[in-house]
């Protein structure tokens, strides 16, 4: 009904007045837009006017680019006046022009699927560039040449291969070909950009197509190098795993461990999919031929932490992200050799420490990184990791791990050593630590105990 009362504002003044884009496509995929987009022949200033007569919640940041936005009660609504944009081949960023028919600002579009509307207030349906049979068919393609297309705007290159991850999409050959043969016009787009459209694909349902996309196009190349570094050349003997490959798979299983609304890892979870994408990324640099014709990536892991960081900090990732992902792909080798010997209660209590609030993922991470299509060696490892669990759980039971302390903080320590506030008070903050960790709790009194031994034997 609000939507009726918004058409007939503008039908009334004599202007076109069409649903754009996503909402039409998302509609014939029976999925619900949480946004409606309007294209309209009026101008700002007369959208605007009439938008004012809709909703007294309007907003105009995006003016000039000839969009006015709306709300009325939960119903969310941006309007733009058709577009006829040229590009200087430079920047992505257009020079606005506005246009004159629906057909036209449908041409400008990034993909045929999205360039179909729905004129309102009469309904008619508007597919200039055959949108619906692409639907249908699961296919990507632009509405004008792919070359031209990508050229006024590479970052829709980005959004092909996100929308062959979240819709699962083919991306049409001669799309594709321009892809490719274009990849490098992606250095013009900004990182947030690029940040963004990758953050889309990794939240998507079919993250392996989409992230194949970005490396087979050459995509990948310019914007996240390290994920095509990993197509490793597998020596003649298949020493080791292809790890481009393995990662892809890493990929699919951490997603199939995220949980439900109420689980520990709620789906999609981008921390998640970024540790799991990236906790190989050291191998290439730590690549080593072994007497014998064996390879290894010692340390791999603290390579690849770091240069996870450095990606994720030039992509203009947030900090917390960063940290966290760069966490995880630190100790995600941490597991292994548990199954070899059964680790002390200490082991377990840093284990837990050490990964802090990532804990969860890590669970996640590690069982993910599981590949091996020896079926014994697997069901070994899940034995092992499910003991560990088990162990974390009975320690909980016991004692707190998850915020593991010392049994005298630093203002008793003071009092008890009569010494003031310096580096002497973290010393010892840290030698009880260390008892903690390595014993469980002490109580008070040992701890005390044990804090006049340390303090004397230091003299």
């Amino acid at each position: 009904m609000e939507i009726a009362d918004l058409a007939a504002l503008f039908d009334a003044a004599g202007h076109e007045f069409a649903l754009v884009g996503g909402p039409v496509r998302d509609a014939f995929l029976g999925r619900s837009s949480a946004d409606f987009d309007f294209a309209t022949s009026a101008r700002p200033d007369e959208t605007e006017r009439l938008l004012k007569q809709w909703t007294r919640a309007t907003w105009d940041m995006g003016r000039d680019f000839g969009t006015i936005g709306g709300r009325r009660g939960d119903l969310v609504v941006e309007i733009t006046t058709f577009r006829a944009d040229e590009y200087d081949g430079a920047t992505r960023k257009p020079v606005v022009a506005f246009g004159d028919s629906l057909e036209g600002d449908l041409a400008r579009r990034d993909f045929t699927v999205n360039s179909m509307a729905v004129r309102l207030p009469g309904g008619e349906f508007v597919d200039p560039f055959g949108g619906l049979d692409d639907l249908a068919g699961g296919l990507l393609r632009t509405p004008v040449g792919p070359a031209l297309s990508f050229g006024d705007d590479p970052l829709r290159m980005m959004r092909a291969a996100r929308f062959a991850s979240q819709l699962g999409f083919e991306i049409e050959p001669a799309t594709f070909a321009a892809m490719h043969a274009m990849a490098d016009r992606i250095d013009i787009v900004s990182a947030e950009r690029v940040r963004d459209e990758l953050t889309k694909l990794l939240m998507g349902a079919r993250v392996r197509e989409g992230l194949t996309a970005l490396v087979d196009s050459g995509l990948a190349g310019h914007v996240l190098p390290e994920l095509p570094a990993l197509q490793l050349e597998v020596d003649e003997h298949h020493h080791h795993k292809d790890v481009y490959h393995h990662t892809l798979t890493v990929v699919d299983q951490a997603i199939a461990l995220e949980t439900g609304p109420e689980g520990a890892v709620p789906g999609p979870d981008l921390v998640l999919r970024l540790a799991a994408l990236l906790h190989d990324i050291g191998k290439p640099a730590t690549r080593r031929l072994e007497p014998g014709g064996a390879v290894s990536f010692h340390h791999h892991e603290l390579v690849g932490a770091k240069m996870s960081g450095k990606r994720l900090k030039a992509l203009r990732f947030d900090k917390d992200t960063i940290k966290a992902v760069s966490r995880l792909v630190e100790l995600h080798l941490r597991f292994h050799g548990y199954g070899d010997a059964r680790w002390s209660d200490s082991a377990v209590r840093r284990y837990v420490t050490d990964a802090g609030e990532q804990l969860e993922r890590l669970h996640r991470l590690t069982r993910a990184d599981v590949t091996t299509r020896n079926r014994r060696k697997a069901e070994r490892l899940a034995f092992a990791y499910d003991d560990l669990e088990n162990r974390i759980t009975e320690l909980r039971a016991k004692e707190e791990i998850d915020s593991i302390r010392p049994d005298l903080d630093g203002t008793q320590i003071m009092a008890e050593l009569g010494i003031a506030p310096g580096r002497d008070v973290g010393l010892a903050y840290k030698h009880l630590l260390d008892l903690r960790m390595e014993h469980g709790p002490l109580g008070g009194e040992r701890a005390r105990a044990e804090l006049h031994a340390w303090w004397e034997s230091r003299g």
